[in-house]
């Protein structure tokens, strides 16, 4: 059998490549501006890219078309799907069909901390000898590969909010009918596709009504338009985090980098790690919480952690230079960029910290955040903005002068010369975008190195 995969660079797509592969399946795939880390999984694994969406990439002996939700009608290779009657799957569907309707799935759900919960999740069930799969919209360093089949019961899966594909608007995380499902946090995002906070709200209701009455739904107590979707209706099992009816920690280092674990009062473990910010505390409740019900001592989950690797790009240290420390962050959205600016400010204590946002997402460039993002990146010396010309917004001059030491620029170039005359060493650079950022990691390195 042969699959090929319209959109196969992006990290959930190349996650179903490596699993289709990992199942004896032939696989290709096409895509454009690719960049790594998952570029770069895809070839090691052996699996053909091919530049573009024109027809003649689909090869003639292809038995089903997967199609990634970033495809759109017009797009030269969904057509030729369309008129030519190809048998064509979305990635969440095929995934269903094909690798969870067997499993013990475990999904880890929110605005924020997916990917970091569900890496985590995997890890604790790994250290376990339990051997979980899993599909991971990132690369966790414990594991090398953002995907894995394994013949063990249990799969964890990042469980995004997005739309399945143009020809299915419903959450993709529908179609995973998790047996374990976390539900980190709620915010609205994703303002291309949704309309208002409800909209998502409805579909986190969608999920929670195929939840088993023996699962279990884990959700921060004072998450409130999560408790909103609780009140919809719930069939199963819930538990807590941050409360005290639940799940809690207490921290023993200011940066979270040491914190105990409670649960109802009693003490369960202690996790001293790498990770830093109290985001990072919160995701560590929920994937204890999760791997508990699978099975696994609350122990046994602190231990795990402790030897946990983060996820690439999530406060990646991407080198030095001159002093200078540049790390990288996926971080895309104000609630985001503030939590992990709140920890690295705390990690570096008094260190100028530079911080450079890309308004690359779709939200970002509608600028639903212009009033609010600014305030987020108040722990940072000197922040540096890259917002294109072509935008139509600008920040309200009240929200500018929270900021002493703000620039705007438009392109990766502007941002490079400024980089170069206002940094010292000593200095950390932090990068947060949720794409390739024209490789301005390893261009700020070179520049200082000059």
């Amino acid at each position: 059998m042969h699959i090929h995969i319209l959109g196969i660079c992006g990290t959930f797509m190349g996650g179903i490549a490596l699993l289709a592969k990992q199942k004896g399946i032939s696989v290709s795939g096409s895509d454009q501006n690719v960049y790594p880390p998952m570029s770069t999984q895809l070839e090691e694994q052996g699996i053909e890219l091919i530049q573009g969406f024109d027809p003649k990439n689909i090869p003639e002996e292809t038995d089903c078309v997967i199609i990634g939700n970033a495809m759109s009608r017009g797009n030269p290779s969904v057509e030729y799907v369309l008129e030519q009657g190809l048998n064509y799957r979305s990635g969440p569907q095929w995934l269903c069909e094909n690798i969870l309707k067997d499993k013990w799935v475990l999904a880890a759900a929110g605005t924020h901390g997916k990917t970091t919960t569900a890496s985590m999740l995997a890890w604790i069930l790994e250290y376990s000898n339990l051997q979980p799969g899993f599909l991971i919209g990132g690369i966790p360093e414990n594991f090398g590969l953002s995907a894995r089949l394994t013949e063990s019961p249990f799969f964890v899966v990042e469980a995004d909010e997005y739309d399945t594909a143009f020809f299915d608007k419903r959450s993709k995380f529908v179609h995973y009918r998790p047996r374990t499902f976390i539900m980190n946090n709620l915010e609205f995002d994703h303002a291309d596709i949704f309309e208002n906070l409800a909209a998502i709200q409805k579909q986190f209701h969608h999920a929670i009504r195929i939840v088993p009455a023996n699962g279990l739904v884990i959700y921060p107590e004072i998450e409130s338009n999560l408790q909103q979707v609780i009140e919809l209706g719930l069939w199963s099992a819930s538990e807590l985090t941050q409360s005290s009816q639940g799940w809690s920690y207490a921290l023993q280092a200011d940066d979270a980098s040491h914190f105990e674990v409670y649960f109802k009062g009693e003490l369960q473990g202690s996790v001293n790690w790498d990770l830093i910010g109290l985001h990072n505390a919160n995701n560590a409740l929920s994937a204890i919480a999760a791997a508990r019900h699978a099975g696994v001592p609350s122990k046994y989950c602190c231990d795990a952690l402790n030897e946990f690797q983060n996820v690439k790009r999530r406060m990646e240290f991407k080198g030095e230079s001159s002093g200078v420390e540049v790390y990288d962050d996926f971080a895309h959205h104000p609630t985001a960029i503030e939590t992990t600016l709140e920890g690295f400010r705390a990690k570096v204590d008094g260190a100028k910290i530079i911080a450079i946002v890309d308004l690359r997402s779709a939200t970002m460039r509608s600028g639903i955040h212009q009033n609010v993002l600014l305030s987020s990146l108040v722990d940072a010396d000197r922040v540096i903005i890259h917002k294109p010309g072509d935008f139509a917004w600008d920040f309200p001059q009240s929200e500018k002068e929270k900021l002493s030491e703000l620039s705007i620029l438009p392109d990766v170039v502007s941002i490079l010369k400024e980089v170069k005359s206002v940094v010292e060493s000593g200095d950390k650079i932090l990068v947060m975008s949720n794409g390739g950022f024209g490789g301005i990691h390893q261009k700020i390195l070179d520049s200082l190195a000059k």
